[in-house]
């Protein structure tokens, strides 16, 4: 569901965005697309220094980027907190600077909030889920920097590509870990 068609057609007051990493970004646009209130997905890179940093650069590592996606939606039909349940549902967040099979800073899981709503909604999940677990969290909660959209053959790449996107899923082992994390609530 990238781009932004559906969003232009909202009046400006009714629409949002969030910044999310969750690993390999690939698997974070499917549980926010079917998410109703959801107006698009942007796979794409956050939090590093290069201005439009390509695929190649943040997967070496030597940007400062992570893998995120972007997530535009209606506030009023979707709350940021549901965005931020979803988020927490998909990833490991004990894991540093890795998700699941890929490994790298560029592979972090974090939230980037654009303002202070979005801020004290993310730090206050983050201690939710701290509660909930013995572990320490690695997910980093930082002010949202510039989005780069990924390379077009990135988005929606479980839609174009259902099989080699199915096989990653699988061989990365993220539903099993999702499984032994979240039990019943994982996001799968």
């Amino acid at each position: 569901m990238s781009g932004d068609s559906a969003a232009s057609k909202i009046p400006a007051a009714a629409v949002d965005t969030a910044i999310f990493a969750g690993g390999c970004f690939w698997c974070m646009e499917p549980p926010y697309d079917k998410l109703d209130g959801v107006l698009s997905t942007t796979s794409g890179y956050t939090s590093g220094s290069e201005v439009n940093p390509t695929y190649e650069q943040v997967s070496a590592g030597s940007t400062g980027h992570t893998e995120a996606v972007q997530v535009v939606f209606n506030p009023t039909r979707v709350r940021y907190d549901r965005l931020l349940q979803v988020f927490w549902r998909n990833i490991d967040p004990f894991a540093r600077n890795q998700q699941f099979c890929d490994v790298g800073s560029q592979y972090r899981s974090g939230i980037y909030p654009r303002n202070a709503s979005q801020k004290a909604a993310a730090e206050a999940s983050l201690r939710t889920v701290a509660a909930r677990f013995s572990q320490p969290i690695a997910t980093e909660v930082v002010a949202a920097t510039p989005f780069y959209a990924a390379e077009e053959y990135h988005q929606d790449y479980y839609t174009k590509n259902p099989l080699r996107y199915k096989f990653y899923r699988a061989n990365c082992g993220r539903d099993g870990r999702l499984e032994e994390i979240w039990g019943d609530e994982a996001g799968l």
